[in-house]
């Protein structure tokens, strides 16, 4: 409904009386949908989503670390007790 109340090519008022809502929701959505339009095309916009993943891989890549460490200790250890 924003998106066709964007375009122009009905009125408001025919959007709204079309989907038997208020015409001060579409006007409300329409507005929105403005200001958040350029967030779809920022280049930024997924940073946060990038730094997110990178900060979970790195997590990840210390837990398999210690993980490695942690077996090849019990690997020596078990060898040395002859379990």
């Amino acid at each position: 409904m924003a998106l066709e109340a964007l375009k122009g090519l009905k009125t408001i008022q025919q959007i709204a009386k079309e989907f038997d809502i208020h015409p001060v929701q579409v006007s409300d959505w329409k507005r929105q949908l403005q200001e958040r339009l350029t967030q779809v095309f920022e280049g930024d916009a997924g940073g946060s989503e990038a730094a997110d993943f990178e900060q979970e891989r790195q997590n990840l890549h210390s837990k398999i670390g210690q993980l490695s460490v942690e077996v090849d200790f019990l690997r020596k250890k078990s060898k040395q007790l002859g379990v």
